[in-house]
């Protein structure tokens, strides 16, 4: 390993996160890439934190470069999430992937990628969705039939999407080596904070559910500052301007533009418009959408791609945008075998599908800076100036 990368949402950039750098570079990577969401993330909603605040909460971390998953992406299914994520890194030139695992066993996790990219899967999963069972469980169920112990990799959301890379990186041929690293001292979705080896530790979703003054003991020092900051300045988002926000797009659009959304199917699209008419809150919202057959997750995904018009079919990542990087690693760029840069702006210009992404990307951009405590301008995917050091 010599160049190693991470896809990732440091929303907000915890010690675990530094851990996990720290870890990379242990290892022997000379330089770590960073592919952060931007616009949007993949819980169906936007970042608490604005892109500079992470990107520079990485850099202080020891990231070398960070560079966009664009918001189209970054609000997606953990196997679109991951796709993209490993295209743009190995277009990069990233010669390992790093990522965290409930089980931290590589060869175990590309098993089961291998199996799930098997005909006979097929099969068994249609068989146990026909049952009403999600997606996510009907998968687990079927691996498990066809390689026992399976299923149970495919029930914990690091160990899926650490699946899922291992499975991208196969489709895509990719010069990837999957390195899975051990998620450390606490567990994801909300649970209770731990510690590792002296350090606290807790989740990104966990310390969303706090002040950003209660993050101080679980984030980087240099870190808690930039969020001090960033909260002074009104920068953090605000709950109640996103429900609005969010609210007031699906209330303007035509029905018909529904059945064109990425993740509509069975008729979804009028269970969508008759919802959206009725519901006064986006809890609301959500538990009038709500069925057996599909979890809160996707949801919460499907609603903010039908705000944002987020198509069902979009393009492989088209261009390598830089968010921020420090001066040594910018000379990476030059290898890069998609176009490459710092200018959004330039990067647009660079084909048909990079102008087609780069307007999505915006637009996820400009209604997250709606969504601030004090409202941003538009225009910032293109405006803001990168991190440099």
């Amino acid at each position: 390993m010599e160049f190693a990368g991470i896809i990732t949402e440091y929303d907000p950039f915890h010690n675990g996160h530094a851990a996990q750098i720290a870890a990379a570079k242990s290892a022997g990577a000379g330089c770590v890439a960073v592919c952060m969401s931007s616009g949007a993330v993949q819980r169906g909603g936007v970042p608490v934190l604005p892109e500079s605040v992470r990107v520079c909460a990485a850099l202080d971390a020891g990231a070398d470069l960070v560079i966009t998953l664009p918001a189209p992406y970054a609000c997606a299914t953990a196997e679109q999430f991951a796709s993209a994520g490993v295209r743009l890194l190995a277009a990069l030139g990233c010669d390992t992937l790093v990522f965290g695992a409930e089980d931290p066993d590589t060869a175990q996790l590309s098993q089961v990628a291998e199996l799930l990219a098997r005909p006979e899967l097929d099969a068994l999963l249609r068989e146990r969705l026909s049952t009403g069972m999600t997606y996510a469980a009907a998968r687990a169920e079927a691996a498990d039939a066809l390689l026992p112990g399976a299923g149970t990799l495919l029930r914990t959301p690091n160990n899926i999407l650490g699946i899922e890379y291992c499975k991208a990186i196969l489709a895509q041929g990719a010069a990837l080596t999957p390195l899975a690293l051990p998620r450390l001292g606490a567990a994801h979705g909300g649970g209770r904070p731990g510690e590792y080896n002296g350090i606290p530790m807790a989740s990104a979703s966990y310390l969303r559910s706090l002040t950003v003054e209660d993050w101080e003991p679980y984030v980087p020092p240099r870190a808690a500052a930039l969020y001090t900051r960033a909260a002074a300045a009104g920068l953090l988002t605000d709950g109640n301007k996103f429900e609005v926000a969010v609210l007031a797009l699906l209330r303007a659009k035509p029905e018909a533009d529904f059945a064109a959304v990425r993740g509509v199917s069975e008729g979804l699209e009028h269970r969508l418009a008759a919802a959206v008419r009725e519901a006064t809150s986006l809890d609301d919202l959500y538990t009038r959408l709500k069925t057996k057959r599909y979890p809160h997750a996707r949801l919460r995904r499907l609603v903010l791609d039908a705000a944002l018009g987020i198509p069902a079919e979009l393009p492989a990542p088209p261009y390598i945008q830089v968010l921020g990087a420090r001066k040594t690693a910018l000379s990476r760029l030059k290898q890069a075998a998609l176009p490459a840069g710092t200018s959004l702006a330039d990067l647009a210009r660079s084909g048909a599908e990079a102008a087609k992404i780069s307007e999505l990307h915006s637009k996820a951009v400009d209604f997250s800076a709606l969504c601030r405590v004090k409202t941003q301008p538009m225009g910032l995917a293109f405006t803001t100036k990168p991190v440099v050091i």
